[in-house]
């Protein structure tokens, strides 16, 4: 008798209850979510409000309208060509553009333009292989870049980058 009690397999949680479970399991994280994203929520400003169709036909003239815009400029930089320290066969074609705080000068422009080309003519080409090669390249221009221009560009934006 002992070995028909042994043999017998013993039943888990009813149907019922694992349902109940799951149920109660869903419920708590859609919670969870909802106060997250309350939480999260909380940092952000309202969007700015489009002016309304029936004044877009009349755009307001400011009092500043003599003045350049104070806020981020991009620049293009003039396409830099030139071969790789290691290889030296092989030719790096880099275009980029700069983005700045506010309005630079253009000798500025140029300044941070000569300074990326004598950087990249340093470069090996197992340096920039792979995408944590970009990445780090892309990480030293914008290094390179502020520290140039006293902390005014605030990316550098690679617009094509080829190897021959």
């Amino acid at each position: 008798m002992a070995n028909v009690e042994q043999a017998q397999p013993k039943k888990g949680p009813s149907l019922v209850i694992q349902l109940a479970m799951l149920v109660v399991m869903t419920g708590a994280a859609i919670g969870m979510g909802w106060i997250s994203g309350g939480y999260l929520k909380q940092g952000e400003a309202p969007a700015p409000v489009p002016a309304a169709p029936e004044n877009a036909g009349r755009p307001e003239k400011p009092a500043d309208a003599d003045k350049p815009a104070a806020g981020p400029t991009l620049v293009q930089l003039a396409p830099i060509t030139t071969n790789l320290a290691s290889p030296s066969e092989i030719w790096i074609r880099l275009e980029a553009s700069v983005l700045y705080d506010a309005p630079q000068p253009p000798e500025m422009t140029e300044q941070i333009h000569q300074d990326l080309l004598a950087f990249v003519r340093t470069l090996k080409m197992h340096q920039i292989e792979g995408a944590s090669g970009y990445q780090h390249l892309k990480a030293d221009l914008d290094e390179r870049a502020a520290l140039r221009s006293g902390g005014h560009v605030k990316q550098v934006l690679v617009r094509t980058m080829l190897l021959e």
